[in-house]
This record gives structure tokens, sequence and C-alpha cells, in this order.
């Protein structure tokens, strides 16, 4: 065995250590033993440096301080420079307005009973986002509601049911001003379906979104009584017509407002409110007596049908006053329900419609020639069958021979020639007679308004004397190619019933305030239109046209009364052609004619059956009507019987001494 030596150890390098820089920042030598020209392993490589993050700190800072900028900037709009308009926003948002509606004033009559009030009522409503599927489970929710509520507040069903889906909206009306008794049936309707659906899951309450709102209602107790006069209330609570528009400011009183917090729509009870109450209208009084409306509105309605004429009306009068004590149209219509009146009979006729009066205004007539001194009474007048004046040959009535008449007799048959050969009295030339005349009916009230001022009233037509065509001024006189209402006609002879002074007719007596404090309506105007000598004569000789055997009233004597009244009956122009056709109907008077109280005309519109004659259609209705305002208003008979004037006179035997007879001048 050889011994061997073993091989030397190979030397082992230790591990690099790293290089430390030199203190003082110089270079630092190489440790010794490293070759130089070698090459430094890996380990000694030169480490990477990260990128500086300044610059993106910078950036960063940049765009946060701009954003602080804008909320400072912002911040100090919103409490500096707009902090009171923010602030009136917020207070509008945190507090809510509602207007409380004020009591509407009642309209009673003269004795305070009641033709016109307002009863409690409700505003049917409903929240349409109730009855979406999503919330009430079900598709049909809108439509099962309106099923039942249709038949309670007699509306459409599918007229119900798209209101209740109304889009983006929590409010809609369903129906206005019920009764209380139509809530109370809803609302028990909905406690049913309330309770059902607490004791199953599956019911559902559809009515769940349905409420009301507390309002009032106008109604008119006595239903269509007077409804010409009381108008009646639209849908926006102001008067459409009648009293309830002329006097709606009175009457409707001024709304109150109630402002309270409120949060999600809710009031805050610990915020406290402020309330401005509402002030109730005023009662409005009128001068119409109830009972006689009901009989002079009962009256011509039953004429009407009987005649079955287009329309009539009935005014009644005070004669001492002026007051309206009834005024009465036929048709009528019922305030409470507008829906079922026809358009033609909504309003007033006996104000509103204009229309030739024919022979009641010939007391006009005969007025002017008293006044004038032209004839009396007694002044014969020989009147022709037939009469030639202008462009016309003029007739009356009926044929008939030569009538031997007085200027009483004229007015007693009615006689339109005799009229014309009378008025030919009040002048020298024709002009001069139709400048007088013109002026005695601007003085009775022709032509221009009554003084009601009632919504809608005619002043009816009456041209300048200048104006008058060749045949106006011949059939002017007797009531022809003039256009009047009833009520202008009405206070024609109540002017004549007092005396001979106008009063301008009033329907209003007064206002009674929510401090129970009455306010009389101011004085009508008042003027003389003819002397009381020219007045009283006239009322003689219109009691001859009543009692009278050969006038043409004696259908409207009333036992134990002297009555004055004139009979009239008009060609009328057609409203839908403007031509003459049919007539118009009508008697005019005043009662008791020694001692007047009461004027009562009455007007029958194109009569289709039977008579058409005033005296025969209207004649019976101013009686009736009469009689009942007699009695009513407790007048006392007649206490004396007059002595009668003359209607004929003899020819050939002597005049009482006076003016020679109208008809035998020459010219005339």
């Amino acid at each position: 065995m050889t011994d061997r030596q073993p091989p030397p150890r190979r030397r082992v390098p230790a591990p690099a250590r790293p290089v430390r820089p030199a203190r003082g920042g110089g270079p630092r030598r190489p440790p010794q033993g490293a070759r130089q020209g070698r090459r430094p392993s890996a380990a000694r490589a030169k480490p990477l440096r990260l990128g500086s993050p300044r610059p993106r700190l910078r950036l960063v800072s940049l765009a946060l301080t701009l954003v602080m900028l804008a909320f400072v900037v912002r911040l100090l709009q919103v409490q500096a420079v707009d902090a009171d308009a923010y602030a009136a926003k917020a207070e509008k948002n945190r507090y809510s307005s509602h207007k409380i509606a004020a009591e509407r004033g009642a309209i009673t009559d003269r004795r305070g009973v009641e033709l016109a009030t307002s009863v409690d009522a409700y505003d049917i409503t409903a929240d349409p986002t109730l009855f979406t599927a999503e919330e009430t489970k079900i598709q049909d929710a809108p439509e099962q509601a309106a099923a039942l509520l249709a038949p309670i507040v007699d509306e459409d069903t599918d007229a119900l049911a798209k209101k209740l889906r109304t889009p983006r909206t929590r409010f809609t009306l369903l129906a206005r001003r019920e009764t209380p008794q139509v809530w109370k049936q809803i609302k028990d309707l909905r406690a049913t379906l309330a309770d059902k659906a607490n004791a199953d899951a599956k019911a559902v309450n559809v009515l769940a979104g349905v409420f009301a709102v507390p309002t009032s209602k106008r109604v008119y107790p006595n239903d269509d009584l007077a409804a010409g006069i009381l108008g009646w209330v639209n849908a926006d609570g102001k008067g459409g017509g009648g009293v309830e528009q002329q006097l709606d400011k009175d009457l409707a009183g001024k709304r109150g407002e109630i402002r309270y917090a409120q949060s999600g729509g809710r009031q805050v009870p610990t915020a406290g409110t402020n309330e401005k109450p509402a002030v109730p209208g005023s009662d409005v009084e009128l001068t119409i007596d109830r009972d006689i409306q009901w009989a002079a509105q009962d009256a011509i309605t039953e004429q009407v049908r009987k005649s079955r004429a287009d329309r009539g009306y009935v005014v009644v009068q005070d004669t001492r006053t002026g007051e309206v004590l009834a005024m009465a149209n036929a048709p009528g219509f019922d305030p409470n329900d507008l829906s079922r009146a026809a358009s033609g009979s909504l309003g007033n006729a006996a104000v509103q419609d204009a229309y030739e009066p024919g022979s009641t205004a010939k007391v006009m007539s005969m007025a002017a020639v008293l006044e004038e001194n032209a004839a009396t009474p007694q002044t014969r007048v020989t009147v022709p069958n037939r009469l030639h004046r202008g462009d016309r040959l003029f007739q009356d009535d009926i044929d008939h021979p030569t009538w031997y008449l007085t200027l009483n007799g004229v007015l007693a048959k009615s006689s339109n020639i005799g009229t014309i050969l009378a008025t030919g009295e009040l002048g020298n030339t024709q002009r001069e007679v139709n400048r007088t005349l013109y002026a005695y009916l601007r003085k009775f009230g022709i032509g221009k308004p009554s003084g009601l001022g009632f919504p809608g009233e005619t002043k009816g037509i009456l041209a300048p004397p200048d104006k008058w065509s060749t045949s106006q001024q011949f059939t002017i006189p007797f009531g022809q190619g003039v256009s009047i209402n009833a009520m202008q006609a009405a206070s024609v002879y109540s002017t004549i019933a007092n005396d001979g002074v106008r009063i301008e007719p009033t329907l209003v007596r007064g206002t009674k305030g929510p401090d129970g404090r009455f306010t009389p309506a101011s004085a009508p105007r008042k003027n003389r239109v003819i002397s009381k000598k020219t007045a009283n004569t006239v009322a003689r000789m219109l009691e001859s046209v009543v009692d009278d055997e050969e006038g043409t009233g004696t259908k409207a004597r009333i036992p134990g009364y002297r009555v004055a009244g004139k009979t009239g009956t008009a060609n009328r122009v057609d409203p839908q052609t403007g031509r003459y056709r049919g007539y118009t109907s009508s008697f005019a008077g005043f009662a008791p004619a020694d001692k007047p109280r009461v004027t009562v005309y009455c007007v029958i519109q194109n009569a289709k059956k039977g008579s058409y004659f005033g005296g025969q259609i209207c004649g019976p209705i101013y009686k009736k009507v009469m009689q009942f305002s007699l009695k009513t208003l407790q007048v006392p008979p007649t206490g004396h019987t007059p002595a009668r004037l003359p209607v004929t006179f003899t020819p050939g035997k002597p005049e009482t001494p006076g003016r020679p007879p109208a008809a035998d001048k020459p010219g005339r």
C-alpha cells in the first residue's frame, strides 16, 4: 500500500460584502486582494432607484385644493349671497298654506223664507299612487274601485277608472260637492273592505286611496221656484246668473287661509299654526214674496202648456214702492240640476227678451195725448174700417163698420186706427208728433235699462224719432216697431197707478252681514212722467177696458175690486228667421183701480193652440195672480163703483164742450 498524500483543499471564496459608501460621500476603495481589471459580480451592481413621488403629490394637492375651493365658494354663495332666497324656499317647503272657503250667504224672500242656501258637502278625491299594481298587488284596482264608486257618486265608471290611473300625481278629483250622506256611504263601504282585508290576507281594500275634502254646496229648497231671478252657482263656486251673479261679491264673502309646518306632507303638531279665518258672505233679502211668486209661476206654466206656446212670463210689482213681488218664467229650470235644463230656459226671459208689446203700449200714447191737452176721454173719434197713412193701409184686429168712439172707447176697444188719429193731435206736423211721442216713451222708461241692474237685461229698441221709418211713425203709437221687456211694461202701468210718478223697479231690499246688521238697499230713483190728474184719468179709462161690456178685458174682472187693465195682441218677430210669425199676447193692469196697490203684467209668446188674443189667454192669468196677490197682501175690497166713461157717441148729437173730434180735423 502506497501512502498517498490527500489533494490540497480548494479554497472557497467568502461571500462578498456589500460595498458601503465611504463616510464623507467619497468613493470607497476596493477591498484588498481584489484583482485589478476583473469585472465586479452581479451582487456588487448599483441598485435601481424609484421615481420621485413629489410631482404626483403636488398634482393631487392641487386637485384637492380646487375641490375645496369650489365647496368654499358654493358655501359662501348659499350662506351669504343667496341666503335670503334659500331661506324663503326652505320656508315655503317647510310650511304649507291652504285656503279656507267662506260660507256663501243665503238668499231669502221679503219675509225671510230661504230661496237659496248653502249646506255642508264633500269633494270626493283619490290618491292614484295607491291604486297601482305595486301598491295593491292586483292589476285592476282602478276598475274595481270605479265600479264601486260610480253608482254612489252618479259618475261614469270608465271616467272614474281613468282618473284613478292618472300618472305622476297624488291627487285627483272624482266628484264635486257631494252630500254628507254620499260621503258616509263611501266611508262605510271602505271600512267594510278594510275589515275583509284584515281578516283575509288575499283580500284588497281597493277604496283605501279614496278621501274627501270638506266644502259646501248651493241648494235651492224650492227647486225651480224663482230660478230665473236667483240664477245658479257654477263649478268654481261663483254666481253664474241672476242674483247669484249680480251680488256675487256680497254673497261669496272672503276666503280665509291656514298655514302650518309640514313634513312629508303631514302637519307637524308641535310647530303650531297660523290661521286667518274666512269671513262668511252676507245674506241677501229680496223683494220677492214666495207665495205670490208661486202663484204667478203656477199660472203662467199652466197656460204655456195649454197653449203650446214658446214661453211666457208674469211680473208682479208693488205700485207704491216699485218693489218686484214676483217675476215668473215658463218654461223654467231647476238650479239644483242644470244638466237637465234646456238651454233656452236658462236665464230670466222677463228682462232678457225684447219684443213688440202691441196694444198694451197704447196707454202711453193716451197719456201723452191727455197730458198735452190734445183731447179728453170724451173727445169723439170717428174710426173707419181702413186708414191710409204713409205707405200702408191700416186696419184694426177685426173688420168693422165705421166706429163712433170716444177717446175712452178707442182704448176700451183697442182700436189701432183710433190711436193713430188721436196721437196725430200731438203736433202740427208729423215730425213734431214723433218728437213729442218719443219724449213721453223715454220718460216712461222705454229704450233704456229698467233700473234693476239685472245681468243680461235688455233695454229694448226705441230708435230716435228722426230714424223712424214711414210706417213706424204710425205703428209705434199702438205698440209695433218698438221693443221692450216685461219689466219695462209692468213699470209703465205702475207709473200710472202711482199718480204719474215712475219709481225704478227694485229686486233687493237689503243685505244682512255676518254681524247680523241689516243694510237696506239704496232708495230707487223717482221721476214724474205725467201729472196726477192725467194718471187718474188714464186709470179711469183703463177701467173701461175691463168693466165695460164693449171692452176687450172682461175676463180680468175681479169681484169686489175695481180693476184697471189693457189687452195686447202684437205680431211677433220670430227670433230664428227675423220675420213676423205668430203673436205676442199680453195683459197689463193694476188693482184696486181707486187705490192701486199691485200691478200684474202677463205675456204669452207664440201660442199655437186655442186663442192667441191677449184678453182671452192672458186675462185669466192676470185675474188669478191678482186675486192671490190682493189676498196675500190683505188689500181690502173697493169701497164704491165709479161713474162709467162713455165708449161710443151718437153721430149728429152735440158733443160735450171741449176740443173738436180728433178725426174731424183736416189733414189728420
